[in-house]
């Protein structure tokens, strides 16, 4: 019998991984990246106090985007939540890339938000 492989429970256990060594602290939060099929979120997280400081997701209205599932929309996602981490005084962060290869959406909004100032 065949055994279909569960890619987000592969996804998942490399996430936890990743998080055994990686944590956010007010002086250097998180950058945490969730990637749906339809949407993009990050999330700016000090750990220690376990509160979410900033977020941006292709959701936001004030964005005003044409497709939220492509490399544009995860570029856009990028930006404002530099703008809003800057804005909170938060100058670098630990990029948190939740499992995900770096590539495609995930590398486009890492890139986007370094262009804008932020520090990884």
């Amino acid at each position: 019998m065949l055994k279909k492989i569960d890619k987000n429970a592969n996804r998942i256990k490399r996430h936890k991984r990743i998080r055994r060594h990686l944590s956010g602290t007010a002086s250097k939060p998180r950058l945490s990246v969730f990637r749906s099929d339809a949407h993009i979120y990050a999330q700016v997280i000090d750990d220690d106090s376990m509160n979410t400081i900033v977020s941006a997701s292709s959701l936001d209205k004030s964005l005003n985007l044409e497709s939220t599932k492509n490399i544009e929309a995860a570029k856009a996602v990028g930006k404002d939540i530099a703008k809003k981490a800057l804005e909170k005084g938060i100058e670098e962060v630990v990029f948190d890339r939740s499992g995900y290869i770096y590539h495609g959406r995930i590398k486009a909004l890492a890139e986007a938000a370094r262009e804008e100032g932020l520090k990884f």
